[in-house]
């Protein structure tokens, strides 16, 4: 025991004072010039003077300012800003996502911005927003994958005639008032060299959005999932959010497009896409990964659907509508089973929404500036949206609801929860962004509406079965 206690210092000893002269040999190798040595020269001693000269606090802050230190800190702050407002927002009866999204709207201009200016400018620098948006798609690909698998197509096929009816009337009309709204701000607010077309088409969609996974933690928080009521407002959710998505696909290819005709060989590019992931991706998918789970080759099975995923937002960029549609079509081909969807969620689920999300939610909060509606008419404009947003929505599937036979508070019940917005609107908006289509105010204007428009669904509710229990206990006295 002994001689191996000292062979250890021994063999560290020899090979390390080995080391030290070789090194101390080949500093009397002379010195190679050229282009590529003169740089590499110039630079170090230049880096070694201000790490000696400066001291360890400018180097340290030197070392920080390097791409992949200023980004795992910006992701330290987003996380815990992030677990902060969300446990805020469950404190009063919120779901986390709005927390989430306050929080992604606090750490830029809005108001990190307007107190710290400096502080703001050195953590979150202009050139440091590519890598948090390639961050934040990537995050939102692994959710839309997730919301995918959730999606259950046989209860929408299946269910009765009225969530079909309540959930396509909560899109055309306020699809239609949107459209309605374009017209009236067109002139005002759009982006020079954008066509009223895709104003207008963006407009409606952002309009027309419910945010499924959002409407579906509430509606469990609520432990309203076996109720007639929970499980017709996911339901209309669920069919909402395949028919907007698909509106939403052909908005970005008649917008990328430019012309009718690319838009058409865009449209039967998706087209034969969709056809393929349907009717040959999936029946194979339904063979194989029951054979991978049976077979206990969990990690094959979980390769596999990866690779479908990646291959389906690539296949949906590459085309020109948009990767997330892509993401979202591979979840909704994985079998239904529920082992194989609870392997996939617990691998991906937690890290997309812990720890990706909240940097896309972030990357929003960047981009709005709620500074911009500094004056009154543009305060008028955001009113008209809401106004709009709630009135077409919650007024819309209110109605429908009711003409379908259901009493007026589970209609109210109703429209509130399709009203949410939440993360599927700040998805669209981002793509409306991202093409140069919303204007930076606008786009402010739509941030505040999906944040509003999501944190009235719960006090909504709480009003409308205060209403209902007086109405029941005046009825029976």
């Amino acid at each position: 025991m002994r001689k191996k206690l000292l062979l250890y210092p021994a063999i560290i000893g020899v090979f390390g004072s080995l080391t030290w002269l070789v090194i101390r040999q080949g500093n009397h190798l002379p010195l190679k010039t050229g282009t590529a040595g003169l740089v590499n020269n110039a630079t170090a001693p230049a880096a070694h003077g201000a790490a000696t000269g400066a001291g360890i606090g400018a180097t340290l802050l030197h070392n920080m300012q390097q791409p992949l230190s200023l980004l795992l800190f910006q992701v330290l702050i987003i996380v815990f800003v992030a677990r902060i407002f969300g446990w805020l927002a469950n404190r009063i009866g919120q779901p986390s996502v709005v927390g989430e999204i306050i929080a992604g709207v606090c750490l830029g201009p809005s108001l990190f911005g307007m107190l710290w200016p400096e502080g703001k400018e050195f953590l979150f620098p202009p050139d440091s927003f590519k890598n948090l948006q390639f961050l934040s798609q990537i995050g939102l690909a692994f959710f839309m994958f997730v919301v995918g698998m959730e999606l259950d197509v046989a209860k929408v096929k299946n269910k009765a005639h009225d969530a079909v009816m309540i959930s396509h009337a909560s899109i055309v009309l306020p699809f239609f008032l949107g459209v309605l709204l374009a017209y009236n701000l067109y002139t005002q607010f759009s982006v020079p060299n954008v066509s009223f077309l895709s104003f207008a088409l963006f407009m409606g969609i952002a309009m027309s959005i419910t945010a499924f996974p959002v409407l579906a933690r509430i509606v469990q928080e609520r432990k309203l999932t076996g109720t007639p009521l929970g499980i017709l407002a996911i339901t209309c959710a669920a069919a909402d959010d395949v028919t907007a998505w698909c509106i939403l696909a052909v908005v970005i290819t008649v917008v990328k497009a430019g012309s009718i005709w690319s838009a058409l060989i865009t449209l039967v590019m998706a087209l034969a896409f969709l056809g393929v992931m349907l009717y040959i991706i999936k029946p194979f998918l339904a063979r194989k990964i029951p054979q991978l789970m049976a077979a206990g080759k969990e990690k094959a099975t979980v390769a596999v659907a990866f690779f479908v995923m990646l291959f389906s937002a690539f296949i949906a960029e590459t085309i020109g509508i948009h990767a997330l549609f892509g993401a979202f079509l591979a979840g909704v081909i994985i079998p239904a089973e529920a082992s194989v969807q609870k392997l996939l969620t617990d691998k991906l689920e937690d890290v997309s929404v812990l720890l990706l999300l909240p940097i896309f939610f972030a990357f929003t909060g960047l981009r709005t500036q709620i500074g911009l509606l500094g004056q009154g008419h543009l305060w008028a404009a955001f009113g008209l949206i809401m106004l709009v947003a709630v009135g077409g929505k919650l007024g819309g599937s209110a109605l429908t609801a009711k003409l379908m036979g259901q009493p007026w508070a589970e209609s109210l019940a109703i429209g509130a929860l399709m009203n949410t917005r939440g993360l599927m609107e700040l998805v669209v908006l981002n793509i409306g962004y991202d093409l140069g289509i919303l204007s930076p105010e606008v786009f402010a204007m739509l941030v505040l509406m999906a944040l509003t428009t999501t944190f009235m669904t719960g006090p909504l509710l709480d009003l409308v079965k205060k209403i209902s229990a007086n109405k029941l206990q005046v009825s029976n006295a």
